[in-house]
């Protein structure tokens, strides 16, 4: 399967999450994490192209920023309906601007985790190179006790030996209590199998359309036109 990304909306509160006439009520996935974990660049690796916009600074990225995913014909035509839409969600944990970052979460981003009904998939992102995070078990713990569908993913796994990076595994699994994290880097793409195995995870949360069928594998196309890019 083809799929072409466009900027959709940033929100800023919960009045402006896009409309069902924008999204066609397409399974919304939700990319959270601490402001550093690479949160941008593993978007930017699963779409092929810069859409969610990778800051210098953690933790500047203050609205859900929401893509979608259309499914592009073999003959090159670009459906309308979306397949899938990704929220790119503020990131939490920054020292700098924590107070500010925690206050926002409550006002506009705990209602879009507890009450959006098209949010299929909660994506959680952990940094394999450092230990297991507070703040990463208490918003696995949230999203429990809310009763939403969760994956733990693993960033930044290219930095590490594949024996560092299995004990690191282990231990973030231990320590978040997960049976298990997908580890991913942005910075192989296409290539790594990580980022394969979490495509195969997102596209599970499809209802499948008749019309859209026989398509094994997932090929994010990169935008042909400048206005398909995040501005």
């Amino acid at each position: 399967m083809r799929l072409k990304a466009r900027f959709l909306l940033s929100a800023f509160a919960e009045d402006q999450f896009p409309a069902v006439s924008r999204t066609s009520s397409a399974p919304e996935i939700a990319f959270l994490g601490r402001s550093n974990v690479g949160k941008s660049s593993l978007i930017n690796g699963l779409l092929g192209d810069v859409q969610a916009r990778v800051s210098s600074t953690p933790g500047r990225t203050r609205s859900i920023n929401f893509f979608a995913l259309h499914e592009v014909t073999p003959a090159g035509q670009v459906r309308q309906k979306p397949e899938l839409i990704f929220a790119d969600l503020p990131g939490y944990g920054y020292a700098k601007i924590s107070r500010s970052i925690s206050a926002e979460w409550s006002g506009f981003i705990d209602p879009y985790l507890t009450n959006r009904e098209q949010l299929a998939l909660c994506c959680c992102l952990v940094d394999t190179n450092i230990p297991p995070q507070d703040s990463d078990k208490a918003l696995i713990d949230f999203l429990r006790s809310i009763r939403r569908e969760f994956v733990v993913v693993g960033t930044k796994s290219d930095r590490l030996s594949n024996n560092t990076l299995a004990k690191s595994l282990a231990a973030l699994k231990r320590d978040l209590g997960v049976p298990e994290v997908i580890a991913c880097s942005a910075k192989l793409g296409k290539q790594d199998k990580g980022m394969k195995a979490l495509w195969t995870r997102l596209l599970s949360t499809r209802v499948d359309d008749p019309e859209t069928t026989e398509q094994e594998s997932t090929e994010v196309e990169e935008p042909a036109e400048s206005g398909d890019t995040a501005p």
